[in-house]
């Protein structure tokens, strides 16, 4: 099991990123709470990792908190909650603001989230409400991700292609991506506040 990963961050295009460790590149797929966290290209990172292994591939997933990894490990556990579901989940929200939900019963807030439907909401408090019980939410209630991002290419095409990646429909990406007036924002900022008015909403 590779537990985490020190090494140069040489791409990154939501939700994958390419690391090198010594002159090997790892192809990792994280959550937008990860990017929001990450330098320039070029610049060194430490990634936890959970490696998930099927007979058709090995992916990685990398998370720039432990604490991200730990709910990731959690969520994949639930019946029905795969990787995909999980880093979804985990790129609406962070761990601080899904665990409150939890603990509230918040479905309403949990549904909003793409692939995330009535039963499954239902299904992810009544499963992981006794795990989450002891988690530190910071004092969060509901609500997106957030920090600040750096700069990207392209950042309206790069955002809706991020938003199709973790799940959305082509047609609901762009319309997230329209309502958000986009001038001088970057990727993960436009991402940010796409999914932050999702959840609001």
């Amino acid at each position: 099991m590779i537990g985490f990963l020190r090494g140069v961050l040489r791409e990154k295009q939501p939700p994958g990123l390419l690391l090198e460790v010594q002159g090997v590149g790892y192809e990792v797929n994280a959550p937008m709470t990860t990017f929001y966290d990450l330098p320039a290209v070029g610049e060194t990172i430490t990634l936890f990792t959970h490696l998930a292994v099927r007979e058709d591939a090995h992916t990685l997933y990398g998370f720039s908190k432990l604490s991200d990894r730990t709910l990731f490990r959690t969520l994949i556990k639930v019946n029905g909650v795969g990787a995909k579901m999980a880093l979804t989940i985990l790129s609406g929200m962070d761990a601080g603001v899904f665990a409150a939900c939890v603990q509230a019963g918040d479905t309403a807030s949990l549904v909003k989230l793409p692939g995330v439907g009535k039963k499954t909401a239902e299904r992810l408090v009544v499963e992981m409400r006794d795990r989450l019980a002891d988690w530190d939410t910071g004092g969060a209630t509901t609500g997106p991700a957030s920090s600040a991002p750096p700069d990207v290419a392209n950042p309206v095409e790069e955002a809706v292609s991020a938003l199709v990646a973790l799940g959305y429909k082509p047609q609901d990406a762009s319309r997230m991506v329209r309502a958000v007036e986009t001038r001088e924002l970057a990727t993960e900022d436009i991402i940010r506040t796409a999914l932050q008015a999702t959840v609001q909403n």
